[in-house]
């Protein structure tokens, strides 16, 4: 598997009731299949998957794997406090059709590196799947060291990517690369690609985010890759307002775009996670106004 390119992390949908909403799950993952993304993430941090029942997972994983239709890889988050619950995830992720799976360390009362060198090696073990190794201390409250995200590279084969959270992510992204010497694993930059174009230029291999214009981060990952950095900064600045608005903390904006795009019936977000407020949703339409002005955007942009 190619750990390159734009790997969006989807949104999970709900009805009103707070049930899956499988079929906009299917309309979503279709939607971002047509664009032509290296593949998706199911089941992310921003993806509620810390409010699932097990069984929940189990369908919503089938329901991508389904969608995709083999055109479009499927990464799967499965972090877990817990090493054997994690290697657990790993399996069911496998055993539904998924190509990969999304895994972070998590706090421990007394910060050790040793043992989450020992839990990413233990989960390593047990998984059928190539891992991403997520660095995002944010939600984690673990920080990783470099000489730590360079020894798992080096001694774990199964880590096949580093997904790069940890700001300032351009100068780590720069200091991972130049420290890969006995083996080299792609890396891609998250963060709501609020750092997009710095990160690119880092030598980030792309996106593994949610953005809700996936085809935006495809021509800006396309113009990096075609050594263009005025049109890759051309873009990311015209873009920058929509994804500072949409990164706020939660997912209500994300939902919400998401549904103004026509991809999502609904835009709830599970409890004990709030709805967007009146006042944001104004602000939202006023953002896309003013950024896509007379743009279709329930149909694919031309960014």
């Amino acid at each position: 598997m190619n750990f390159s390119g734009v790997f969006p992390i989807l949104a999970t949908p709900f009805n009103e009731d707070g049930s899956l909403d499988l079929e906009s799950l299917d309309r979503l993952v279709t939607f971002v299949g047509d664009l032509g993304v290296a593949g998706v993430t199911v089941l992310g941090v921003l993806g509620e998957s810390n409010r699932m029942l097990d069984k929940e997972r189990e369908a919503l994983i089938a329901c991508a794997v389904a969608a995709a239709r083999g055109r479009t890889r499927v990464i799967v988050g499965a972090s877990h406090p817990g090493t054997q619950a994690t290697i657990g995830l790993c399996r069911m992720a496998a055993e539904l059709g998924a190509d990969a799976v999304m895994v972070a360390p998590s706090a421990e009362p007394v910060p050790n590196e040793a043992r989450v060198f020992e839990y990413f090696q233990k989960v390593a073990a047990g998984s059928p799947l190539p891992l991403v190794a997520q660095d995002h201390p944010a939600s984690t409250q673990v920080h990783m060291s470099l000489p730590l995200l360079l020894r798992l590279v080096d001694e774990i084969p199964s880590i096949a990517c580093i997904k790069a959270e940890a700001p300032p992510t351009p100068v780590r992204i720069a200091a991972i690369k130049a420290g890969m010497q006995q083996r080299r694993v792609p890396l891609l930059t998250g963060l709501g690609a609020l750092y997009g174009y710095f990160d690119l230029m880092a030598g980030a291999d792309g996106f593994n985010t949610g953005f809700a214009f996936p085809e935006v981060l495809m021509a800006i990952d396309a113009a990096a890759r075609a050594g263009d950095a005025d049109e890759c900064f051309r873009l990311y600045a015209r873009y920058l307002p929509l994804l500072v608005f949409e990164q706020q903390p939660g997912v209500a904006v994300r939902k919400e775009l998401l549904r103004m795009r026509g991809l999502l019936r609904t835009p709830h977000v599970r409890h004990p996670g709030a709805a967007l407020g009146e006042a944001a949703a104004r602000q939202l339409r006023d953002v896309v106004a003013r950024v896509l002005p007379d743009v279709d955007i329930t149909q694919a942009i031309r960014p």
